[in-house]
């Protein structure tokens, strides 16, 4: 057996070890209602001192075809805000991740699509994040974590890849192809970045989220908060999972551009 053939041979059993590549059925959700079955709705809490809102099922509903997750000035608890965040019952791994999205815009919110698990699930902090921080909708934030430390900065291309168009201004397709060996970022189909350092890549099936929060603390980061006079939200117009190496299940996915 050559080396190349043991490297190989290698990487699949490594691949077939690793929790992440447990197999999970693809799916598609065009969001026509809310299927409480695959999605949770956060209702009760905040994620903690820099936020400054919290957490409650009102702020998430679905409009003509499109999940809403809101932001609202309405108190709720010991907070002056209420914010709205969905995330699904199952934990996913390897695949593609893909979500069509339009967010406010707004100084001091952060409109979020992405993965996590974490010790509240009894497991270490793995995360792949799309963050819109809607100060400047021109730009969208990317990163992931593995057990809890960030790889913002370290290599993998830009950190903040630009927008085609303000993201307030219409939808933009962001979808995300997560691998043992690397996580791809890809923007209405075109790749953005790509991370490929090991010590920066995933490995444990996370949860899906989508949420729009916001801060009164974190305000280098988000900008300065400005309190919405009204109620303002992201809209997800669809979201699709589809397994690594399954067939690709909308035109529009990446995974058709990337389909033999």
């Amino acid at each position: 057996m050559t080396s190349r053939s043991v490297g190989v041979l290698c990487g699949a059993v490594a691949l077939l070890a690793s929790p992440a590549a447990l197999g999970q059925d693809s799916f598609f959700d065009d969001f026509d209602q809310f299927d409480r079955a695959r999605w949770y709705v956060s209702d009760g809490w905040s994620n903690g001192t820099h936020q400054n809102c919290t957490w409650t099922r009102d702020q998430i509903s679905v409009v003509d075809g499109s999940l809403r997750v809101a932001f609202s000035p309405i108190p709720a608890g010991e907070r002056l805000f209420r914010c709205g965040e969905a995330q699904s019952h199952a934990s996913l791994g390897y695949g593609t991740y893909e979500a069509r999205i339009k967010t406010p815009s707004a100084s001091g919110l952060n409109a979020a699509f992405f993965t996590y698990i974490g010790p509240v699930h009894g497991k270490q902090h793995d995360e792949i994040d799309f963050e819109i921080l809607t100060k400047d909708t021109t730009t969208v934030h990317t990163t992931t974590f593995v057990n809890g430390v960030s790889g913002d900065g370290q290599q993998g291309g830009a950190m903040y890849p630009e927008l085609p168009y303000p993201a307030d201004e219409d939808f933009i397709d962001y979808a995300f192809v997560w691998a043992a060996d690397r996580v791809d970022f890809y923007v209405n189909g075109e790749l953005v970045r790509s991370i490929t350092d090991p010590r920066q890549i995933p490995f444990t099936p996370q949860r899906v989220f989508f949420s729009l929060w916001g801060t009164d603390t974190l305000n280098e980061w988000m900008g300065p908060f400005v309190a919405p006079s009204e109620p303002i939200a992201m809209e997800v117009d669809y979201f699709a999972f589809t397994a690594l190496g399954a067939p690709c299940q909308f035109p529009e996915s990446v995974v058709c551009a990337t389909d033999p």
